[in-house]
């Protein structure tokens, strides 16, 4: 067989000749699926020999349509599709392919548009799609912001890597995309899968749904620590974020996770926000022990937390990197994995401990669910 009956090629011929925004083929239906400005249209196809040899020739005819490439879907443009390196121009011609990693190169493109996203969500719906396209500014903002973020909080249930729970929550909780109810709904899922948590972490640190009282000894403080701000003092601006109500939930939520964390990734994913939060103090050189001049200034001030801005220091260089020599050696996770870590994360929890003005306790025992 090398050719489409004469009933198919027709018909595939005039649906190609009208105005078409995406094509898509249903193997199970043996149809062909095209969205065009009026809605929806459909070539039922008729089969002579072995379909998968027929649909070959039917990508045959849509290639030769769209990009003057009979072959097919280039085989170089497969190599980029999920490096986000697909041509930013003619994105639209490669939804008109009916070939599954032809949509899935537009929405990790570079050059994705809202209505792109439209037309390549009605091509393929797939949570990777929906979470590449989220990364895209132009689509958060436009109509399929809320179409996307939404597919994805109703199908997080069913995804069981904590990696990819804590990648959608980071991108549904961008402005606009949800509502406090959904918020709070995501919120509530940490207490069962802490990598819930380190999503919120990430996108919203100062924003928890969970807010905590701000430190006792802020009020006193705060004159202080609002004079040395005023001269662009690192110390004293993140010290005042960190002892305020929204500091210190962030400060007891990382606590929480870091006790607990579930696998590597959330492990990993949370010292990188760990250090991000205290990025501001971060020296060229971790190594580098010689006291920065505006610590010591901040010191002069204010001499009594010299604890917290030593903490806070620490902290800022305490990224995935330091984690990584033990992680590299083992695959365990759970209580195993916790175990091994304890050299990296008992230190972190004294600084914790230190910035939230609570005794430090190395172990905490399972909460019961």
């Amino acid at each position: 067989m090398s050719e489409l009956t004469p009933e198919d090629s027709l018909r595939l011929n005039v649906l190609l000749a009208g105005e078409i925004e995406a094509i898509r083929i249903d193997e199970n239906a043996m149809a062909v699926r095209a969205l065009t400005p009026q809605g929806e249209a459909a070539v039922k196809l008729h089969p002579t020999g072995r379909a998968d040899q027929y649909l070959r020739l039917v990508r045959e005819v849509l290639a030769g349509h769209a990009i003057g490439s009979p072959g097919g879907y280039p085989l170089f443009i497969q190599r980029w599709t999920r490096m986000g390196q697909a041509r930013d121009k003619g994105l639209d011609r490669l939804l008109l392919l009916g070939e599954p990693e032809a949509v899935v190169s537009v929405a990790y493109s570079n050059g994705l548009t809202d209505e792109l996203a439209r037309r390549a969500w009605w091509a393929m719906q797939s949570a990777d799609n929906a979470r590449r396209m989220l990364e895209r500014e132009c689509v958060v903002q436009g109509a399929m912001g809320r179409i996307l973020a939404e597919y994805l909080i109703e199908h997080l249930p069913f995804e069981n890597a904590p990696h990819t729970i804590i990648d959608t929550v980071r991108i549904v909780l961008q402005p606009g995309l949800t509502n406090d109810a959904a918020r709070q709904r995501l919120w509530h899922k940490g207490a069962h899968d802490n990598a819930y948590y380190v999503g919120f972490l990430e996108r919203l640190p100062d924003d928890l749904p969970d807010q905590a009282a701000s430190r006792a000894d802020l009020v006193a403080l705060q004159p202080k620590l609002a004079a040395l701000s005023a001269r662009d003092n690192p110390y004293a601006r993140l010290l005042e974020r960190v002892l305020s109500g929204a500091g210190q939930a962030f400060l007891a939520t990382s606590e929480e996770v870091l006790r607990r964390p579930a696998d590597q990734d959330v492990v990993i994913a949370l010292l990188n926000v760990l250090a991000g939060y205290f990025a501001a103090l971060r020296p060229a050189d971790c190594a580098d022990n010689q006291q920065p001049t505006a610590l010591r200034e901040f010191l002069d001030v204010l001499p009594v937390l010299a604890e917290e801005a030593g903490a806070m220091q620490v902290l800022s260089c305490m990224d995935a990197t330091v984690a990584a020599p033990i992680l590299a050696q083992t695959t365990a996770s759970g209580t195993v994995m916790r175990k091994k870590l304890e050299p990296v994360t008992t230190p972190i929890l004294r600084q914790l401990a230190t910035l939230r003005g609570i005794p430090f306790i190395a172990a905490t025992p399972r909460r019961p669910r």
